[in-house]
């Protein structure tokens, strides 16, 4: 597969909250629809505003996943669901570690692919909140690389 991690647009944010979307529903199966459209307008216009973002980009140079980092934590990672199992997520996990040096990551505890992504990778978890950062009862593990 012929790929390119870019840079992207704020003309392409739309697209980008799209990806979020397919990607949430195919993995946070514990979210209620309420928060997702909740988080979708946080995400479109703060979220991606207050990271460093880059994207995969296919051969036919189509966003299917983008990875958002600030100050060396691992803010988002999404990957088209039609597009997972394919190394997208580890590369853009990769590129987040060697060109920011993300450090940690916080993970919603209920989804279990990706804690365990995580763990595969490196990360092990070094604390837990009950809550996630808007107050809502979805625990958060705290995840750091360990090198």
């Amino acid at each position: 597969m012929n790929y390119k991690i870019d840079e992207i647009d704020k003309l392409e944010y739309l697209e980008v909250v799209a990806i979020w979307e397919a990607s949430v529903r195919a993995t946070h199966h514990f979210l209620k629809e309420e928060d997702i459209a909740y988080f979708k307008p946080l995400i479109l216009n703060t979220y991606l505003d207050a990271v460093e973002l880059r994207c995969y980009r296919d051969e036919h140079h189509k966003i299917v996943g983008f990875v958002g980092v600030s100050d060396e934590n691992l803010e988002m990672l999404f990957i088209h669901p039609a597009h997972r199992g394919k190394r997208i997520g580890k590369t853009l996990l990769d590129y987040a570690i060697n060109h920011f040096n993300v450090t940690k990551v916080d993970v919603n505890e209920q989804n279990e692919q990706a804690v365990g992504f995580y763990e595969h990778c490196g990360f092990e978890t070094k604390g837990r909140s009950e809550f996630d950062t808007s107050g809502k009862p979805y625990p958060i593990l705290h995840m750091e690389l360990i090198t």
